[in-house]
C-alpha cells in the first residue's frame, strides 16, 4: 500500500482496529494501580513502555463519541492499543491514574506509517 493511501484509509477508529488486529497487535493494554497489563500475565511501568502512534478520532454529531488510541509496543516487543475517551466521557475507574499513567510513558512517534511497519 502506498504511503498516499495510508491516510485515507485511516480516517475511523475501525479501520485502525482492524490493522492492528491483522497484524496480530489488538493487544488492549489495560490501565490498574499497579500498571498497564494486556492480559497476558505481566504488568508493565511506563518506562516498560513506548508510544509509537496516537490517533484522535472525533463523532461527527455527539461528542461522546471523541476517542483517542494509542499503539504502544513493550520492552519485551509486545505491541497493542489503549483505548479513551475524551475529557469527561472517559470510561476509566481511577482517571486520575490512568491519565498520569499515559503521561509518563515515553514517546516515539513514527509517523502515519507504523501500521504498516507493525
Amino acid at each position: 500500500m502506498a504511503d498516499a493511501n495510508i491516510k485515507d484509509d485511516m480516517t475511523t477508529l475501525a479501520t485502525v482496529m482492524e490493522k492492528l488486529r491483522l497484524r496480530k497487535a489488538d493487544n488492549e493494554f489495560r490501565w490498574t494501580p499497579e500498571g498497564f497489563t494486556a492480559g497476558k500475565g505481566k504488568t508493565y511501568q511506563p518506562e516498560d513502555l513506548a508510544i509509537l502512534k496516537t490517533y484522535r478520532f472525533e463523532g461527527e454529531s455527539n461528542p461522546s463519541d471523541s476517542s483517542i488510541l494509542y499503539v504502544i509496543e513493550a520492552n519485551d516487543h509486545l505491541i497493542g492499543y489503549s483505548l479513551d475517551a475524551y475529557g469527561a466521557y472517559s470510561n476509566h475507574d481511577n482517571e486520575e491514574g490512568y491519565d498520569n499513567f499515559i503521561r509518563k510513558i515515553p514517546i516515539k512517534d513514527h509517523g502515519e506509517q507504523v501500521l504498516e511497519e507493525l
